[in-house]
């Protein structure tokens, strides 16, 4: 328990300092605007593309596994947009946004470490696996769906032109599929490249922590909107047994590889949630009460899953 607890302090720790500074230094929210830029296209595609080039190719084919948890992934999308158009009543761009909170969790900054902590050396490559193709799936869909959306009509042809080009060039999906392409390759970054990338790496998480936090304090809601409870319960609560459903069905696979996936799945809505609505200045106040909201819920329900997973596994 203690070790669960020193992982998740951090995560809570930057948030509180990023809120602190918000409300005791009232700095106008452009300010951020320079730090988003950083965390959308150079930080967090640094931290995508090094996890995936890293991860063996030849590991990256197990397409049952895959198939489980990326059809989790798309249900829990479809639920929560369906939650938030009926209980908030949110137009269909909010919808997208709604759908990503309730789809996507910290496989990024949480999962990772916390699978490798309670798990072991062996989650490593599950992780990889839910973290490349959660990522594909939900960076096409979400651009693909707001060009969709947007407010100009385009004709058909340049309508499926411009959803091309955001998928294609969204910088988060570039660097997933830049990184799975060096995996097939087997091309390593000279060290000092390497090491560049590892230290951008490394600022993708204490960056968007302390943003979200500032954005928070600079942007409070009065009150909790209506879908975001339902979207808190749909990503803590349904997923993990969506999780555990698709994988019975497409199985048998290795428990440790099961327990991976639905730990995964118990992951609060990542930070990337509140980067993407900003980017697309749709839905923040949300997004933001969505993801600060989830993670306090989720010191609960994610301790629980990491307490069951580890009773179920036993000594490893």
């Amino acid at each position: 328990m203690i070790d669960v607890l020193n992982l998740a302090f951090p995560y809570f720790s930057l948030i509180f300092v990023g809120f602190a500074c918000g409300k005791f230094k009232r700095i106008p929210e452009s300010g951020l605007a320079w730090m988003n830029f950083f965390l959308l296209y150079v930080s967090l595609p640094a931290l995508f593309f090094r996890i995936l080039s890293r991860t063996p190719f030849e590991e990256l084919n197990n397409v049952p596994f895959v198939a489980a948890t990326t059809l989790t992934t798309a249900i829990s999308f479809i639920v929560a947009a369906v939650i938030a158009w009926v209980l908030g009543r949110v137009g269909r761009r909010e919808a997208v946004m709604a759908g990503l909170a309730g789809a996507y969790g910290n496989i990024g900054y949480m999962g990772p470490g916390l699978a490798l902590a309670t798990i072991g050396s062996q989650a490593a490559v599950p992780v990889a696996l839910i973290f490349c193709f959660d990522n594909i799936y939900l960076f096409s869909i979400v651009p693909a769906l707001v060009a969709i959306t947007g407010r100009q009509r385009l004709p058909a042809l340049q309508m499926l032109g411009s959803v091309a080009r955001q998928i294609a060039l969204h910088p988060l999906i570039a660097a997933s599929y830049l990184g799975a392409l060096a995996a097939a390759l087997h091309l390593k970054a000279p060290v000092a490249v390497d090491n560049t990338l590892l230290f951008l790496q490394n600022a993708a998480a204490p960056v968007a922590l302390f943003a979200l936090g500032v954005t928070v304090a600079l942007r409070p809601f009065e009150r909790v909107p209506w879908e975001v409870p339902g979207l808190i319960a749909n990503k803590l609560l349904l997923q993990p047994l969506l999780a555990f459903g698709m994988l019975t069905l497409f199985g048998p696979f290795d428990p440790v590889w099961i327990a991976t996936a639905l730990l995964m799945a118990s992951l609060p809505p990542a930070l990337n949630v509140f980067i993407i609505a900003r980017q697309y200045e749709t839905w923040v106040p949300q997004a933001s009460a969505t993801v600060l909201l989830g993670t306090f819920c989720s010191v609960v329900t994610l301790t629980t899953a990491m307490y069951l997973i580890t009773t179920a596994l036993g000594p490893r």
